[in-house]
């Protein structure tokens, strides 16, 4: 099943979405985190999904704006490709091949969730950035609560998929990085969610016998093809990753998990550390960027001029003075 939130007529609304594009509006359902936090996990989502099928449709696939599946409370974005660590650490800090520690456990950040754009909204450039990157992923969203879990555990708590799309000020995210923490505000203004929540149930055809889902990835900028991957290419299954993320805290419904970067091609940053120059260039306003998942659907998003950053002072240094 696949659920969407849209705005149609100044008004914001859940709906299931049919292949053929019909709409059916969830009655007094404001947003899908909010009905993934009322509980019930996968079941209660198929539940109320089903509940409204044979009822009067809403508006069509294309009369509406969508808008992101979800608001997250939370959003953890991991790096789960080994190609993409060897490419991006190239161009990043000129390093080559992958850190030992990566091995060790499926590192994650967390980003913005206050960020967070529609599947066809313009991204504006970041302030003072003129690098900006996007990445092609696939997100999970947690459907109920859990601590500790283990990855079989953790099966059970993921509701759903939909695509990602990490937005990076590559220049920023460079300087910031020096300071060894981060990335900050690299990541800091834009993330992509889209188009639809497509529930866990609906991808389990695509799974392989390891447990990772063979899902087709292909990026797009103005309409020329730059990387394809597959998702099964991930070094860490999603399961294990929500079972990573529960570790000594709690996963709620609503977390969204990011699979990190695919390989070949998943991000221009990739690209330059393989061919040692930024070949495509970065991003400008009027580029737009395709990002397809199969099985899940398209994002596409075309930036636009962001705002000149306003002045903060550089460190000022001072005595070290004690009471």
């Amino acid at each position: 099943m696949r659920f969407a939130t849209y705005e149609y007529r100044n008004r914001r609304q859940v709906a299931v979405v049919e292949e053929d594009g019909t709409l059916h509006p969830l009655p007094a359902v404001g947003s899908l985190t909010g009905l993934l936090e009322a509980g019930g996990g996968l079941p209660g989502l198929l539940d109320a999904g089903s509940a409204v099928l044979d009822v009067p449709s809403g508006p069509h696939l294309s009369e509406v704006r969508l808008l992101p599946p979800l608001q997250p409370p939370t959003v953890r974005d991991f790096v789960t490709f080994e190609e993409h660590v060897e490419g991006v650490r190239k161009s990043v800090d000129g390093a080559a091949g992958v850190p030992a520690r990566w091995y060790a456990a499926p590192t994650f950040y967390f980003t913005n969730p206050y960020a967070v754009y529609g599947p066809f909204d313009d991204i504006p450039m970041p302030p003072g950035s003129s690098v900006l990157d996007f990445e092609l992923e696939v997100a999970a969203v947690v459907g109920k609560e859990g601590r500790d879990l283990g990855p079989e555990q953790a099966r059970d708590h993921i509701v759903g998929y939909t695509v990602f799309n990490d937005w990076s000020a590559r220049d920023l995210q460079s300087a910031e990085m020096k300071v060894g923490l981060g990335p900050c505000k690299g990541k800091d203004t834009a993330t992509t969610l889209g188009p639809y929540l497509v529930t866990a149930d609906q991808l389990e055809k695509y799974r392989d016998a390891d447990g990772f889902l063979r899902l087709a990835l292909t990026a797009e900028i103005n309409g020329e093809v730059v990387g394809k991957d597959l998702l099964s290419n991930m070094s860490w299954t999603f399961e294990e990753m929500v079972a990573y993320a529960s570790r000594g805290t709690v996963v709620r419904p609503g977390d969204v998990l990011g699979s990190g970067t695919c390989g070949n091609g998943g991000c221009l940053a990739e690209l330059w550390g393989v061919r040692g120059e930024q070949d495509p260039a970065p991003l400008r306003p009027g580029d737009t960027v395709t990002l397809t998942v199969e099985g899940i659907g398209s994002v596409s998003n075309t930036v636009v001029r962001g705002v000149d950053p306003l002045p903060v002072p550089t460190a000022r240094r001072r005595s070290r003075e004690r009471p």
